[in-house]
């Protein structure tokens, strides 16, 4: 941005010097000419007064020519009788046409010449001064030096004018990008102190505004989450106190099971809203075989209920994935629960663990009709009348551990999600 602004300014500039300096310079080029003229036509109105006298005058016009003749402009009379007088010169042919009685000036080699007709009791004399191309232009070369220099002089003022407002132009707008990049990020303390022009100073303002407001918003979820413990705790305890009443031994040690597990869910979901800048994602590791082998005894209970068929493919041997176990837990639980609950019963799923070089895929997929919406995996949009918090849990699941989430169609036309995770 700094150098677009400089250049800006210099092309600008450029086209004001062009459109006032190349003028100047042709106006001093034409003062030269005129000048050079003007001085060669003097001499020849000089020596003109002494060329149509007398024969006694002759003196006085020879002592007249060679005070004009200098090293530059040389004066010749041509007379009635062929001779000439003062520089030697050859009677070229717009001499001839002077001596009919027409002054003029005509080009000559090297440069030009000035002819004066005069008359005399002998018949028509015809004075000429021979002006040279170096008195012509004298002073041009000059003149066009002190333009460049001054042009020179302006583009050199731009550009540190230029750099010295683009600098804190785009030092403002640096601080801008900043500071968005860093509420990007999740640093919602970042402010930026507003400077430079006014609409970049209200921007900044409203980048403040913004990140003051994002992080009430976010302060008040964790709030909101934190207290979930709290209004889960009464529904819980009645709950393990209904499971302690069960008769049957192993029923009730299977709902206790459960109902820790609930505890250990809320307690984390807690613990994370209360902790948002812990990635347990990023540290933790797994056997992602052994997770999905769990989840799916787990989820087995329900899916003979429900008179479904589970299909769970899981290869020997520890498949390590860069996430903990109860984050991918996490994930695999919401994504049967979608299985459950956006297919009809006794429709069949499938859990698989598949490995391909440096990757680690978990796969749920069922026979259902399969998804609505090619962006299901986006919050709040799943196509079937929920938030589609499921897939947007597993998809930063996936993300966090430098994987992705891909949604795709069964062998049997189904809803296929994919955790594809770095081993």
């Amino acid at each position: 941005m700094r150098r677009l602004l400089v250049q800006y300014g210099l092309a600008m500039t450029s086209v004001v010097l062009v459109a006032f300096l190349v003028p100047l310079g042709i106006l001093a080029r034409s003062l030269a000419l005129e000048r050079a003229l003007d001085a060669g036509l003097r001499d020849a109105q000089s020596v003109a007064v002494f060329a149509g006298g007398a024969a006694q005058d002759e003196a006085r016009l020879e002592a007249t020519i060679l005070s004009v003749n200098d090293d530059a402009r040389r004066t010749t009379v041509f007379l009635p009788d062929a001779t000439s007088m003062g520089e030697p010169a050859t009677r070229s042919p717009a001499a001839e046409v002077a001596a009919s009685g027409r002054a003029l000036t005509a080009r000559a080699d090297g440069g030009v010449e000035v002819l004066l007709p005069v008359g005399s009791t002998a018949g028509l004399a015809v004075v000429r001064t021979f002006v040279p191309d170096s008195e012509l232009t004298s002073g041009v070369r000059q003149s066009w030096l002190v333009l460049a220099t001054v042009g020179a002089v302006l583009l050199a003022g731009t550009v540190l004018a230029g750099d010295r407002i683009a600098r804190r132009l785009a030092r403002s707008v640096t601080d801008l990008s900043d500071v968005a990049e860093r509420l990007g990020a999740g640093e919602l303390t970042a402010r930026v102190a507003p400077s430079g022009p006014a609409e970049v100073a209200s921007v900044g303002r409203v980048l403040n505004g913004l990140g003051a407001r994002v992080a009430g918003l976010l302060a008040d979820e964790r709030e909101l989450v934190a207290d979930l413990s709290h209004r889960l705790r009464t529904p819980i305890t009645a709950l393990r106190l209904d499971v302690d009443l069960l008769t049957e031994p192993q029923e009730r040690e299977r709902m206790s099971g459960h109902v820790d597990e609930l505890v250990r869910a809320v307690d984390a979901i807690v613990w994370t809203a209360r902790h948002p800048r812990h990635d347990d994602a990023s540290h933790g590791r797994c056997d992602a075989a052994r997770v999905v082998r769990e989840r799916a005894r787990f989820w087995a209970v329900l899916a003979a209920d429900q008179g479904r068929e589970l299909r769970v493919e899981v290869p020997d041997g520890v498949l390590e994935v860069g996430v903990g176990a109860g984050e991918l837990g996490v994930a695999l639980d919401v994504l049967v629960d979608n299985v459950f609950s956006h297919t009809p019963d006794r429709v069949p799923f499938g859990l698989a663990v598949r490995t391909r070089p440096g990757v680690v895929e978990v796969v749920v997929e069922d026979d259902g009709p399969g998804f609505e919406r090619p962006d299901a995996v986006d919050r709040g949009r799943s196509g079937a009348g929920s938030t589609g918090l499921g897939l947007d849990v597993a998809r930063r699941t996936a993300e966090k551990a430098a994987g992705r989430l891909v949604l795709g169609a069964s062998a049997t036309g189904g809803a296929r999600v994919v955790l594809e995770l770095p081993a």
